[in-house]
């Protein structure tokens, strides 16, 4: 390859081949042209073929006399599976009725339909060479199928019951009238189909009705002798005369073992009222007794009498005395009474219990004439259901005869399927269509010398060139891929804090002697300030894939690098932030573990390139932490850092470094190109340290500076340094 080693690594070279493309654009065009003009010329010379269709839907249809309960079972049938409607497209394609309409139409005719009979040049020669059957060896009739069935289309609609019919001819007139004729065929031979399929049903049914007569008659002959001569006399249309009798015992038996346990409890109840001398007022039967009803009211006048007089009269006094006599006579009257109702409720007990008693006999009586009843009727079910299922079955066919009869007529037997869409003739051709097929033509040419440059090209080596890639770049592809983080949450104002050594400086430390920093005097604050949000909107802009964050002031400045990360996260830009500081803030305010593994231990080959990427707990950003191995051990390799910058920027849209309180020196070490972002976060705009810096940043070749302030109320436009 030219300008490449034999085992050197490469690549190919994009812009090459473009260019080579481009150099060549006046061949390609004349190419395309060209073919676009074989393409015109070839269409115009073809025949133009004109192309119709009618279309046909497969559905259960029945006279417009036809019962409910005939549509129903019509439409319950098997004429909306789909394998049905699949015959219906193969007997559409069927060799007779193609026959009756090549007939009906005299397509035998016409020199379309039998190409072979004319014949051609390049036919003869193919035939001669035995490289083609000699098409008249077949029959003329087996000729003008095979030409039908090339030009025929017959196909059902997706997800539809409609069939399509497609014919393909020279003739518009003819392309119209093949597939119409062909749907008045089918729906014609449907039709007769179902008249013949009544016609031999009512011929098959007249003699099985007749048998079946005289079976049904028969069989209800012999239930009737069989009821008459074994007694099976019913009381209703399903209960035999044993049996309502034994069901009438069984319900007045019951009836009178419930009087009787009643008339037993109320016995009871008036026994205990008298052993234990209770009141009897509480007593239904005893306060129902007229007789008793007249004894408590002569006791209470009594009672009442007595009272009175005890006011005025001494207790010996004759009339006291004689109204005590009666009270008790009248006492002993409501007992005498009361044990007369004792004794009428006891004789309404034994009165059940003989009743009970005859009702039992009478029910064991009847049972055994039910039993052998019970026996009788399995001969009498046997024959019902014999006479049942003849007349059942008599009934079916009766109703089948009707309307098998009712069906006879051409009229009243419609086929199952309609013509939703007839073809009519066809104004434009079907095919050549000239303009598609120049177009198709010219694209496919402009596309095929393309891709023949460029292939010159490649195997030329002039579009090959060396690669230097890291293969961390696919590895942190994949990485990315897998990682999940925390839905984004406003960031948490961070502490400022004292200026830490950025980890660059430890590489000075390392390769050059170390000069004592001078110290900065503080100066006034500059009144103009960019916010965090206006460099994010131009970072979003610039699409850079690298920005490094300098933050002269300390912690507070990490912390508005953080904030600017986060912010780039929730606008929708895959980004990482480095923390590349001495003290670690950005990792503190971002990482879920502050133990977690980090680019010390990544230089120090101590963990893998997935390990050290994280999750920011507060948004969609991955973190890069600063790790946990020895600083200086790992700035010994800070040289593979460009290479891994390199492989994250062709997995993030935007890869962020925080560098602390870095110089150029060290941020000239992170990358080989001068082609970056340099943000100098100062969260308080300090004039003489922001010019000092630019100054030096364009010194050293970095054209772009920008200024980030963290002050909250900061929205102004943010400018890039000249």
């Amino acid at each position: 390859m030219s300008g490449v080693a034999r085992d050197q690594d490469v690549d190919i070279d994009l812009g090459q081949l473009v260019r080579a493309v481009w150099a060549r654009r006046l061949r390609i065009l004349t190419i395309t042209l060209l073919g676009a003009g074989v393409a015109f010329a070839g269409a115009k010379i073809m025949s133009p073929q004109y192309r119709s269709e009618t279309r046909i839907l497969i559905e259960p249809r029945a006279p417009a006399f036809a019962s409910t309960q005939q549509v129903n079972d019509a439409s319950a049938g098997p004429l909306m599976d789909e394998l049905n409607i699949a015959s219906q497209v193969q007997l559409l394609q069927s060799a007779d009725l193609l026959k009756k309409v090549i007939n009906d139409l005299k397509l035998y005719n016409l020199p379309e339909f039998d190409d072979a009979a004319s014949g051609s040049a390049m036919s003869s020669i193919l035939v001669n060479l035995h490289l083609k059957k000699n098409p008249l060896e077949n029959p003329p009739e087996e000729r003008v199928i095979d030409a039908f069935v090339e030009r025929l289309q017959v196909y059902q609609v997706p997800g539809s019951r409609v069939i399509g019919i497609s014919f393909t001819s020279k003739d518009p007139k003819l392309a119209a009238a093949i597939p119409n004729a062909m749907a008045n065929v089918y729906l014609s031979t449907q039709s007769g189909a179902k008249l013949d399929s009544n016609s031999e049903a009512t011929r098959w049914l007249e003699p099985e009705i007749e048998g079946l007569r005289r079976k049904v008659s028969e069989a209800e002959k012999k239930v009737a002798e069989y009821r008459t001569s074994h007694g099976l006399l019913q009381t209703n249309g399903t209960t035999t005369f044993p049996a309502q009798q034994l069901n009438d015992i069984s319900a007045e038996l019951t009836r009178v073992r419930g009087d009787k346990a009643n008339a037993e409890a109320r016995a009871q109840a008036v026994r205990n009222a008298l052993s234990s001398g209770e009141a009897f007022d509480t007593l239904p039967d005893i306060m129902s007794s007229q007789a008793i009803q007249r004894l408590k009211g002569t006791e209470s006048g009594l009672q009442s009498q007595i009272s009175d007089l005890q006011t005025s009269l001494l207790n010996n006094h004759p009339r006291l005395k004689s109204l005590r006599a009666q009270l008790s006579d009248i006492r002993t009257q409501i007992r005498q009474e009361t044990q007369k109702i004792l004794a009428s409720i006891e004789n309404e007990s034994k009165v059940a219990d003989l009743r009970a008693s005859e009702l039992e006999r009478q029910s064991e009586t009847v049972q055994a004439t039910s039993a052998r009843a019970g026996e009788d009727e399995v001969g009498l079910n046997a024959l019902e259901r014999e006479a049942n299922a003849q007349r059942q079955l008599l009934e079916t066919y009766l109703v089948r005869y009707r309307e098998a009869a009712s069906r006879a007529d051409s009229n009243s037997s419609p086929a199952d399927a309609r013509i939703v869409s007839r073809a009519v003739e066809p104004v434009d051709p079907y095919f050549p269509k000239v303009v598609p097929i120049v177009v198709v033509a010219a694209v496919a040419t402009l596309i095929m010398s393309a891709i023949i440059i460029m292939l010159t090209e490649l195997f030329s080596g002039r579009a090959l060139r060396p690669t230097d890639a890291a293969p961390e770049a696919i590895e942190a592809e994949a990485v990315v891929e897998e990682k999940h983080v925390p839905q984004a949450t406003p960031i948490v104002a961070a502490a400022r804090k004292p200026v830490q050594p950025s980890m660059l400086a430890v590489v000075a430390d390392e390769e050059d002697t170390i000069e004592d920093a001078e110290a900065a005097e503080e100066a006034p604050e500059d009144e103009n300030e960019f916010s965090v949000a206006s460099v994010a909107d131009y970072l979003t802009g610039s699409r850079a894939p690298l920005a490094i964050a300098i933050s002269p002031t300390g912690d507070n400045g990490s912390a508005a690098t953080v904030s600017l990360t986060r912010m780039l996260a929730d606008a929708g830009r895959r980004v990482i932030l480095i923390d590349m500081t001495g003290s670690g803030y950005p990792t503190e305010l971002m990482a879920e573990d502050q133990a977690a593994l980090g680019v010390t231990d990544l230089l120090c080959g101590e963990a893998a390139f997935g390990d050290t990427i994280h999750g920011d707990r507060f948004s969609d950003a991955h973190l890069i932490p600063q790790g946990q191995s020895d600083v200086r051990r790992a700035m010994r390799g800070v040289d593979r850092l460009s290479l891994l910058l390199d492989a994250l920027a062709a997995a993030y849209d935007l890869v962020v470094v925080e560098c602390g309180s870095a110089d150029v020196t060290g941020v000239s070490r992170l990358t080989r190109s001068r082609d970056v972002e340099i943000i100098l976060s100062l969260p308080e705009v300090e004039e003489t340290i922001f010019v000092a810096l630019m100054t030096e940043f364009q010194a050293a070749g970095y054209e772009r500076v920008v200024l980030m302030s963290g002050g909250e109320g900061a929205e102004q436009t943010l400018g890039r340094a000249a």
